[in-house]
């Protein structure tokens, strides 16, 4: 059975740093790139960050500078490192897998992100 289970997330001042965590089940984790998404209230869901099989990263314009994205295949897990958060971030954080080769892709639950003074 597969699973992405989502968790980290919290309420956290602007300034402020979260770590999120996406622990994975059921597939072979090593093949995948990992991403996570948000999706802010009465927004659309959006690419935050993704890290290939072989360790490349790619980060939103919004979030360069700021956030990390770093994976541990041994432990089949995804991190975002997010640092310096600011209110716009206040979203539901999402870990996805694909696997271009075969077409699949996994979505984890999601974990709220709240950044409010």
């Amino acid at each position: 059975q597969v699973q992405l289970v989502d968790s980290g997330g919290g309420l956290v001042q602007p300034g402020g740093s979260l770590r999120l965590s996406c622990a994975a089940s059921g597939f072979t984790f090593s093949y995948y790139v990992m991403s996570w998404h948000r999706q802010a209230p009465w927004k659309e869901r959006e690419l935050v960050a993704a890290i290939t099989a072989g360790g490349v990263t790619n980060y939103a314009d919004s979030v360069k500078g700021r956030f990390t994205i770093s994976r541990h295949n041994a432990k089949s897990t995804v991190y975002l490192q997010m640092n310096s958060l600011k209110f716009d971030d206040t979203a539901v954080y999402f870990c996805h897998a694909f696997w271009g080769l075969v077409g699949r892709h996994y979505w984890g639950q999601g974990t709220q992100v709240t950044v409010s003074s």
